[in-house]
């Protein structure tokens, strides 16, 4: 919900989200060979499991990045009212 409070110029972190994940995915791939050369395949597969989770979220956020941006209210619109609850 729009409160009016936004600032005009707010801009979306996926580009720092990116080059997190870029950092997570090599620490997860590091991880996982080596666990599993260590002979540790318990902490292997919990690398596994991150290097996945950093690999979808790193597809989403190349997604949002290929969408492109979208349209966004000026300052021209006023906020919406909150619903009042009614008894």
């Amino acid at each position: 919900m729009r409160t009016g409070s936004e600032p005009a110029t707010a801009r979306s972190a996926l580009r720092a989200r990116f080059w997190l994940c870029v950092w997570g995915l090599a620490w997860a791939v590091f991880g996982t060979t080596a666990f599993a050369l260590a002979g540790r395949p318990g902490w292997a597969a919990a690398c596994g499991a991150l290097w996945l989770v950093v690999t979808i979220d790193m597809a989403v956020i190349l997604r949002h990045m290929r969408q492109g941006p979208h349209y966004q209210p000026g300052p021209g619109i006023p906020p919406y009212r909150p619903p009042r609850n009614r008894p």
